[in-house]
């Protein structure tokens, strides 16, 4: 996976793809995209961070960055 850490933030929640596409407003198959192969909009991680209570940095697995 290119982002690991939203597919684990997401599954630590218990969270569907499609559960997830609900909350941001987008399709199942964006977010799987969104998982293995990046190419993620500001706006969508913004969300993702504040969905997750995380940092965007983390998401996008910045070694330095903390949950």
């Amino acid at each position: 996976m290119f982002y690991p850490n939203i597919a684990a933030e997401r599954a630590k929640r218990r969270m569907s793809l499609d559960a997830m596409a609900r909350e941001l407003g987008v399709t199942r198959k964006t977010i799987y995209n969104w998982e293995t192969s990046g190419n993620i909009p500001q706006s969508a991680l913004e969300r993702m961070s504040a969905l997750f209570g995380c940092s965007i940095d983390y998401l996008l697995n910045n070694p330095q960055a903390t949950q």
